[in-house]
Formats: structure tokens, sequence, C-alpha cells
């Protein structure tokens, strides 16, 4: 491999270096909710970008008690089907100072389910109250390979009904060697009433 020597003096007055991949997100599109029934993604997610990173911003539901979650589809999203196998763990404090120490979180898994997949709730559910909401990131793996299972992290952080804040991190993949092309966010009941969710890609 060639060496790319910088003769700047110092390394202050570098503009760029020659063949090193930036891997910057480069942002995609953005969703705002509005009493939405769901926010999906239904173009954008192809073989251009190695990594697709989902931010979710202060995602508010209309119902009290109600889990945030979402799915995968392979037909543009005709359907969101996508059977998956995750691990799910979570940790919260109250606002009187009570915490549940971080665990595994039984139920809010799946064992090759075509169901959604919970990103806070089934346990310590979102709260409805005006100045709750759940932001966190997911990041989803070569979505398009046709030889590999497709894997996904994500991490959220929330207030829940319980005035808890609650911390839950999950991971998993979409068990299919179809290309993934579309992704869906939703509430378990009732809207998203607010929030905004923004697509990356990073190569």
């Amino acid at each position: 491999m060639a060496l790319t020597y910088h003769n700047n003096n110092s390394i202050s007055n570098i503009t760029s270096f020659p063949q090193v991949p930036s891997g910057s997100p480069v942002l995609l599109s953005t969703a705002t909710a509005s009493s939405s029934s769901s926010i999906s993604f239904t173009s954008g997610i192809d073989s251009t970008y190695d990594i697709y990173q989902f931010e979710f911003i202060n995602c508010h539901p209309s119902s009290d008690n109600i889990s945030f979650q979402f799915n995968l589809s392979t037909d543009s999203g005709s359907n969101y089907n996508v059977t998956k196998t995750t691990t799910f763990f979570d940790t919260g404090q109250n606002e009187a100072g009570t915490d549940t120490p971080f665990g595994y979180a039984a139920g809010r898994d799946l064992a090759q389910s075509t169901s959604d997949q919970v990103i806070i709730g089934n346990g310590a559910n979102l709260g409805a109250d005006n100045d709750q909401s759940s932001s966190g990131t997911i990041y989803l793996f070569n979505p398009s390979s046709t030889t590999y299972v497709k894997h996904f992290i994500g991490v959220a952080n929330s207030s829940v009904s319980t005035d808890y804040v609650w911390r839950s991190t999950f991971a998993g993949y979409g068990n299919t060697t179809s290309a993934i092309n579309a992704i869906i966010f939703r509430m378990s009941s009732g809207n998203i009433d607010a929030g905004t969710i923004k697509m990356y890609g990073i190569k």
C-alpha cells in the first residue's frame, strides 16, 4: 500500500486526508410526527450505505402506558413482518430515587417472531404527560445483503409513565437473507403525538 505524506507544517492546517474514509453520517431523510399512526422510511435504504442510523428525538405518545416499537420490511413497506431474534436489557430510576438495577428484560425480546421489536415498554411503558418522551438511536447493518442476516443494535432513554428515567439497550437480527428496504416506527396503541426521526447513511 502506498504511503500518503502530508507536508503541512501543522496538523491544524491539513484540510483533507486522501484515501481515509470519513465515516461521517449523511442525513438522508427526516420525518416529523403530528398525531401520526406511524413513521416509516420506505425509500433510501439500499446498497449505497453499509450502515443506516435512525435517530428518534422526543417521540411522545398520544396514549399513556404504552410501548414504542419498530419493525422491518423486505417489500418496501407493503408488510412489516421480518422474523427477528433479539435480546433486551434495561435499567431505571424514579424521581424519588428508587432504582431498578440493570438487567435482562425477558418479555421484551423476540425469538423467531415477526412482531414489532420493543424500543421502550412492556414493563416500563412510555408516559403521555406533556413533558414525557423517548429519544435514542438504532443502527441497521448492511440491510441490502442477500447473504447474511440483518443485525441491528439500539439504545433509548425515556420518561416513562411511572415517572422513571428508563434506559433501554437492545440488539438482534432480522433472520432473512432478503434485502431490508423499509422500517416503521409506531406505538403499541394510539398515535405518535409528536417527535422527529432522522435517517442517516454511513459508509
